[in-house]
């Protein structure tokens, strides 16, 4: 797609503006961005993405002071280091301090704490629809192995729909 102002490079910012319920969208190139005046920040690094998210947790603190003592019998971590720094010392601590980065991990990826992947956005639409039926069906016999026979219901539904 290309810049909506000087149609010559490639649209890398795409802005969305509701205004009264109307949606209107923009695409930039970088350079026309930064002569509108468009703040761009690529990317937020992790520890500051995660120092925020520790910082609007708080019961994160209480389960880190509950469990003080409690480190990595690996690299040596504690959570308390991890609150100040933002950052693990080995992959082993996400099994150590699980009970405090799992409401952290959630929170941060939409109530999911489980990688799901990501489909790109070329995919075409047939091709997309059979991803999302076996992501569905996945999800129902998890939900019939735990016996959430509500939830599987709803799945059930929803496959049906795309199908």
């Amino acid at each position: 797609m290309q810049c909506q102002v000087c149609k010559q490079n490639t649209a890398t910012i795409h802005l969305t503006e509701i205004v009264e319920g109307q949606r209107s969208e923009t695409h930039l190139c970088e350079g026309c961005a930064a002569k509108q005046g468009v703040a761009i920040k690529s990317q937020i690094p992790l520890n500051e993405l995660l120092g925020s998210l520790l910082a609007s947790q708080p019961e994160a603190g209480v389960a880190a002071s509950q469990k003080s003592e409690q480190s990595c019998p690996r690299c040596g971590m504690t959570f308390e280091k991890f609150r100040q720094s933002s950052l693990l010392g080995c992959p082993y601590d996400y099994e150590v301090f699980d009970k405090q980065l799992k409401p952290i991990i959630e929170k941060s990826h939409a109530g999911r704490s489980e990688h799901r992947g990501k489909i790109p956005a070329r995919t075409p639409a047939d091709e997309r629809k059979q991803l999302e039926l076996l992501r569905l069906r996945q999800e129902l016999e998890a939900a019939l192995k735990a016996e959430d026979y509500e939830a599987a219901a709803e799945l059930r539904d929803k496959i049906k729909e795309l199908q």
